[in-house]
């Protein structure tokens, strides 16, 4: 019988000490795909958004990978490049 049943994802996760980096990656994960489908609905390419920021290809790649840290500056910039715009709650 294992120890876990009946317990929610949240215990265990914190169990596991793993909580607070699984709940970071996934809060990045869903802000990359807002992203990216902000760029598609654009015609946006990475190319392109990487000039519009001033920025490398590459640096657009790293922004648009959940597993890097990104700034909040970068990520507001790009946001409204795509017509949206970064909103953070602390609950």
């Amino acid at each position: 019988m294992s120890k876990h049943i009946g317990s929610s994802l949240d215990d265990f996760l914190k169990e596991e000490g793993i909580y607070e980096e699984t709940q970071a990656l996934a809060i990045k994960e869903v802000v990359v795909w807002q992203l990216t489908e902000a760029m598609e609905k654009q015609s946006l390419s990475k190319t392109r958004l990487a000039a519009m920021l001033k920025t490398s290809r590459s640096q657009v790649d790293r922004l648009l990978d959940p597993k890097r840290d990104v700034t909040l500056s970068t990520l507001q910039r790009a946001a409204a490049l795509v017509g949206r715009k970064v909103q953070i709650e602390l609950v």
